[in-house]
Order: structure tokens, then C-alpha cells, then sequence
């Protein structure tokens, strides 16, 4: 990497300046996504646009958050107060407030390959300058939309010379960008804003100043950070969590994402792992044993994780940090393949490690130990500390220098009784590209000691999403895989949709997902786990599961495992007809029949199939009834993972979904018509604070009115 004479500034309006005078005023700027955003310095820049009309700003990115809005009514009431709360402090992006009120100058183009899921459907300027793409080319694509500009929130520890520097939650794609800007030879600027509320990641975060033209460092830029709130996990989501979680092989790879999904993946693993008689229970009550315990004991387990898991993963969420707490997230990779593999077969023992490790490394075809090959192992304490390698030779402890083969009989000796390590060390239990979540989250990762942080490895997406760089180690490192990703519908074909709508509108992006995928496929032993809801709720509840659609994320033949509320539906090398009926027997009840009649009139199968009885009762109300037990435990919350709100919020929360379903199915004048036999006077006084919260203590209007009376009886329910 090109070694900079960098600049050092304390406001990001000098920094401004400063890159024009680099580049100039075509400004085309390259910023990774979510957390990683130097949100004031991007704001200065787009100011100094908005009131320059001459200088011409492209911004390059994904996912630019956004504090949500509070909505109307009781929806503000309640929303306002946990949102000032959760947000305060942290700063908005000024393109994003103006390209949501169609405000954007004409200077001033925004182009994401990532948008926040349905946040962006109706605007404009958004859907005709997304640019569609893969995760694992986003540099290589911003680099070709003529990006001469890269910036990112950093992370600094220490003071003056001996300050150190992380690119922190996000080196997924900038580290690339930057070797294509530096192969290129193309005039560019490379900026880092430091906000030391940033966790500080170490191995491939960890870059030198000189990586950047400019870092800019004041307290006024260590502001509050974006948080994620936790979404409540309902019945079907739980289901979906512990039909995967049953998937998921001890000693094997998890990859997770974000949301209630993933939130459930954990907490069912947790249970497996922590409680796991009533694990077992659990999945014996919503049928995955009797219908699925073939398959689970072929791809994954019931029993605790005795070897554990190690995380692959583009995004890392909170999640992991709970694997991690609960002792499942500890299966340690080496970055030397043979050393991995020796691991892998139970040839070495990571613990104790023997003169019989020479022989081992030398079956598997390492025999002259390089210059990178000592490295590498002796990072990982295979070789000591105190050995030394010059020029092809090793240098024992005591002084003798042998040649660095292990099929030399006197060079082994030496090695066996002097060179080798006691047990293996620095071995990574998570490889992530970025990480976003919770304000916890980021808490724990800063209250981490040198060493557990130091299991983590934040690193390109590259390296995580692919196994291109080197095949080989990844391959050995990613044993059993288990990528696990959201969809939103899958066709009676096996394909999934995700990212789009029919009529060409982009609801969010395919990411990682397509990498992880066709990776599950490249890997031996890898499976592509999609998971999708059954039912869009609503007025007019459609089907998840569809004939066809017109748009797809997932090509067909990339099908593998299916996984809806109501079951498993395993696809991989299965004709088209039986993953239809794979397919049915895991959609919703209400839409079963539809979709058989419609394959069976497109001639994909057989007329006389008929869906089995067993698979003919896929309601809501099965789901609930089947976890009825375990809710009455108490187990299964709404916030398996914790939530930011408060215990009156959740529990307002569950209040008022049960009223917009009330409002939703009942005529105005039969809601009006029970307010007349409300007595507002005889609510519980323990209601009070309730409903002070909503500011419906003493309602005045007829709106407030029946929103007091429906809060009161969704309380008391």
C-alpha cells in the first residue's frame, strides 16, 4: 500500500478544502456503508455543493442510515420519546434528508448498491441511480463509476506517535478500492475522520496513518453511534430459528444476518446448547423431529456444541457476541492451510502440540518451510518464539541453524526438541466485514480485553463473502457451513427473491447473499439455508410462497434449503417436481391448494398429487398452539437479545399492534359504539403511567377517546 505524507487536520471544512485542492471539483466519493460513514465530513462536503453550483458531488455508497421518523398519532406518541432517546447525539446525513424530500441539487448525485429494506421504493432519484451489484464487487464497482475520492469514519487509540489507527467496523471494501485507486495511477484523495467511540479492530483493520492524504481529529467528532433497535420476535419467526438452528453442524461455520430471524437463529441455538432437554422439546413440538430427523442428523444436530462454531460472516451482528458469551462461538481458525487441516482431521492437538506434528505437516505435502509459510506458523505457536528463520534455514533456541525442511531427518530432530511451540494461540473465532447493531453491542466490544478482541477479525469482504483469494485455506477453515440469509418470497422453483419487486423497483440490494450461496455450493460440506416468512401479514393476507414472479435474487439452480415457519424443504438435486412438493409442504394452508392447481395446470406435476394430510394444517394458530407450553415458561420472548426499549414500551408496543389489528377488522361504528359503554373512570390506576406514555390519560377528542378505550382493553387482554 502507497505510503502517504499525511496531512492532519482538526475540522472537516479545512479537510474540504483540502481535497478539492487534490482533485478538484468533480468530487466522485467512495464511502463504505452503514457505521462506517464520516457522516459530518460527507455533510461538509455536500454543504460546500449545495452552495457551489460548480462543483459536481457523486456519492458512492450503500445503506445510509437513518433515525426513523416517529410517524402520526399514537404512533409519534409513542415513538418520539424512545427515538430521541436511542438517537441522541448521533448525526443525520444531509444528502439523505434531501434526497428523501426530493431536494437533491442538480450538482449532487446519490448512487447505493444497498438500501435500508422498502425504505426507498417510491423515490425516484434513488431507483434510477442504484447501481446493482454484488458486495464482493462493490469496489470494484465504485472504482469504476471514476471514484476519486475515498472516506470513512476511523477509530484511534494512543496519542501523537504512538497513535494507532482502525478502519473499525467497516474494511470490507475499502482496503480493494484503495489497491485499485493506487494500481490505477488515477489522481485521488484518501480521508479518514476519527471517532474514538468506535470499537477498535485490530489484524486487518488495523491500518498505519500514512494509509491516508488526511485524517482529521477532534472531540467534536466523537459522536454518539447509529444504532439498530431490536424488532420483536413473533411465533413464526421463532419457528424459522429453531428449524435452522437444528441445521447448524457442532464444529461447523454460521453464517447470521440482522433482524428478528437472526435474533431467533440465536436464541434457539442458545437453548440447544444451554437447556437443551427443553431444546429438544421445542422442536418435537413443532414437528421437526418426526418430519425432519433425518435430515438434521445428516446436516446438523439436536446435541450441545462440544467442539463449537466459528463464524464467516459479511455482517457482523450482536448476535455473535451472544454465541460468544454462551461459550458456542469458540471453534478457532489458523490462517495457514495445512495447519487448519491438521486441525481439522484431529492431527494435532491445539493444545499439545508433539514432535508427531512434523510428520503430520510433511503427509500433507509441506516439506521446505518458507519465508511466509515460519510466519504464519509461528504466529499460531507452532513454531516458538524464540526460533528464528534466515534465508531458507532455521535457527534453533540454542543456536543451530538447519535447513527449514521437515523431511530432513536431522533438520526434525531439531525442530521436534527445540523449534516446536507448546500449544497453538492466536486462532480467530469470527471473521466479519462490517459489524452494526445495538448500542450494546458496541458497548461490549469496547469493554473487551486485548485478547478477547483479538479472536475477532474484521476484514474485506473479498476475503469473507469468496473463496477466490485462497481457495484452499478458506476451504479448510469453512468445514461444515451453514450461511443462513433472509428472502422475502421463493418460487415453487426454488428461487428466491429478496431485493426487488415484478416492476423493477429495488426494495433493498442482493449484498452478500448471492456470494454466500454459491460459496455453500463451491464448499464440500457448505449448505445455503434461505429463510422466508410464509404469509405477508396484512388486511389481505398473499402467500411467500409463489408460482413464479418477476423478479428473482437466487437463480433456481441454486437451490438448496428452504426454510418456512411451517417446516424445512430441502431442494439440493431434486427434480422440479419434488421441490414443488417440498415447497407446498411448508407454504400456509389458505394458499396450498391454489398453487398446486396452478403447477398442475403448467404440467410440473403429476395430476394426481395430492398434499399429504400431515402437511394439510400449516395455520397461525397451529404455530401458536405448538408453543404454547413454552410461552407459558416464559421462554420465547418478544427481545430474546435484549431490547433498547423499556418494559412499559414493550409492553405498549404489544398494545398497540393488537389494536391496529383490532382498528384494521372492526366497521368505525361498532368502535364507537363500545365507547359509549366505557367507563373511563374505572381503569386500573396501574394503567396510569400507560397511559401518561401515550398522553391518553384525559383524552378530549373522539380519536383519543377510542384510542384510550382500545389501549385500555389491549392492557387488560
Amino acid at each position: 500500500m502507497q505510503v502517504r505524507n499525511t496531512q492532519f487536520l482538526a475540522q472537516v471544512n479545512t479537510a474540504v478544502d483540502s481535497i478539492i485542492a487534490a482533485v478538484g471539483k468533480q468530487l466522485i466519493v467512495g464511502m463504505p456503508l452503514g457505521l462506517g460513514k464520516p457522516t459530518e465530513l460527507i455533510n461538509a462536503l455536500y454543504d460546500r455543493a449545495v452552495s457551489d453550483p460548480s462543483l459536481s458531488l457523486t456519492i458512492l455508497t450503500a445503506l445510509s442510515l437513518e433515525i426513523p421518523s416517529p410517524g402520526k398519532g399514537l404512533e409519534a406518541k409513542f415513538m418520539a420519546p424512545f427515538l430521541n432517546r436511542v438517537f441522541a447525539g448521533v448525526p443525520e446525513l444531509s444528502y439523505m434528508r434531501a434526497l428523501r424530500q426530493n431536494k437533491l441539487p442538480a450538482n449532487v448525485t446519490v448512487s447505493e448498491f444497498f438500501f435500508k429494506p422498502g425504505s426507498l421504493l417510491n423515490n425516484i432519484h434513488a431507483q434510477q441511480h442504484y447501481i446493482n451489484s454484488n458486495y464482493s464487487h462493490a469496489a470494484r464497482d465504485v472504482f469504476n463509476n471514476g471514484c476519486n475520492v475515498t472516506m470513512q469514519a476511523i477509530s484511534r487509540v494512543g496519542e501523537g506517535a504512538n497513535a494507532r489507527y482502525s478502519l473499525s467496523c467497516n474494511p470490507d471494501t475499502g482496503p480493494e478500492l484503495l489497491e485499485l485507486l493506487e494500481e490505477s495511477g488515477r489522481p485521488h484523495v484518501v480521508v479518514g475522520l476519527v471517532n474514538t467511540r468506535l470499537p477498535f479492530m485490530t489484524h486487518d483493520a488495523e491500518v498505519p496513518a500514512s494509509t491516508f492524504d488526511i485524517i482529521i481529529d477532534d472531540s467534536v467528532y466523537y459522536t454518539e453511534l447509529f444504532s439498530t433497535p431490536k424488532q420483536p420476535v413473533t411465533t413464526p419467526d421463532y419457528c424459522i430459528g429453531l428449524y435452522a438452528s437444528s441445521l447448524i453442524k457442532d464444529g461447523g461455520t454460521l453464517q447470521i444476518g440482522i433482524g428478528a430471524l437472526g435474533d431467533a437463529i440465536v436464541y434457539a441455538t442458545q437453548l440447544r446448547h444451554q437447556a437443551n432437554q427443553v431444546y429438544r422439546q421445542a422442536l418435537n413440538d413443532i414437528g421437526a423431529t418426526h418430519n425432519y430427523g433425518d435430515l438434521i442428523e445428516h446436516v446438523g444436530g439436536q446435541s450441545i456444541f462440544e467442539k463449537g462454531l466459528y463464524g464467516a460472516t459479511e455482517m457482523f451482528v450482536d448476535g455473535f457476541l451472544h454465541l460468544m458469551q454462551a461459550g458456542i462461538l469458540r471453534r478457532e481458525v489458523y490462517d495457514f492451510w495445512a495447519l487448519q487441516q491438521l486441525v481439522n482431521d484431529d492431527r494435532i492437538d491445539p493444545q499439545n502440540i508433539t514432535a508427531d506434528a512434523l510428520d503430520a505437516l510433511e503427509s500433507l505435502g509441506v516439506r521446505v518451510i518458507r519465508t511466509q509459510d515460519f510466519q504464519r506458523l509461528q504466529q499460531h505457536g507452532f513454531f516458538n518464539d524464540a526460533t528464528r528463520y534466515d534465508n531458507g534455514y532455521l535457527i534453533a533456541p540454542d543456536g543451530t541453524r538447519v535447513i527449514a525442511n521437515v523431511a530432513e531427518p536431522s533438520s526434525r530432530v531439531v525442530m521436534g526438541e527445540q523449534c516446536l511451540g507448546s500449544a497453538l494461540k492466536n486462532g480467530i473465532v469470527l471473521h466479519g466485514g462490517f459489524f452494526l447493531g445495538p448500542r450494546s453491542m458496541y458497548q461490549a466490544i469496547h469493554d473487551m480485553t486485548p485478547e478477547e478482541n483479538a479472536r475477532i477479525c474484521m476484514t474485506g469482504v473479498n476475503k469473507v463473502n469468496q473463496l477466490d483469494l485462497n481457495p484452499r485455506l478458506y476451504k479448510a477453515q469453512r468445514i461444515h457451513a451453514r450461511f443462513m440469509n433472509t428472502g422475502i418470497m421463493a418460487t415453487l422453483s426454488g428461487a428466491l427473491v429478496s431485493d426487488g419487486l415484478a416492476d423493477g423497483r429495488v426494495i433493498s440490494g442482493v449484498g452478500g447473499q448471492y456470494n454466500f450461496v454459491a460459496m455453500a455450493h463451491q464448499l464440500p460440506t457448505g449448505r445455503s439455508i434461505l429463510m422466508v416468512r410464509a404469509v405477508r401479514d396484512g388486511a389481505n393476507p398473499s402467500s411467500n410462497i409463489v408460482m413464479n414472479y418477476g423478479h428473482i435474487t437466487i437463480p433456481r439452480h441454486l437451490r438448496d434449503i428452504v426454510i418456512t415457519e411451517y417446516g424445512i424443504a430441502e431442494l439440493r438435486s431434486k427434480s422440479d417436481a419434488d421441490v414443488i412438493k417440498a415447497l407446498l409442504n411448508i407454504t400456509d394452508s389458505r394458499f396450498q391448494e391454489a398453487l398446486l392447481a396452478e403447477a398442475k395446470a403448467n404440467g410440473k406435476i403429476e395430476a394426481s398429487y395430492v398434499i399429504p394430510e400431515t402437511r394439510r394444517h400449516n395455520f397461525p394458530a397451529a404455530l401458536e398452539q405448538k408453543l404454547s407450553s413454552h410461552r407459558q415458561a416464559k421462554r420465547f420472548p418478544a427481545f430474546p437479545l435484549g431490547s433498547d426499549l423499556t418494559d412499559d414500551e414493550i409492553r405498549l408496543g404489544a398494545a398497540l399492534k393488537a389494536m391496529r389489528k383490532r382498528v384494521s377488522s372492526t366497521p368505525k361504528w361498532r368502535l364507537l359504539l363500545g365507547l359509549l359503554s366505557f367507563n373511563s373512570s374505572r381503569i386500573d390506576s396501574n394503567l396510569k403511567p400507560l397511559l401518561e406514555r401515550m398522553d391518553l390519560v384525559k383524552p378530549e377528542s373522539m380519536e383519543d377517546k377510542v384510542a384510550q378505550m382500545l389501549l385500555v382493553e389491549a392492557l387488560t387482554d
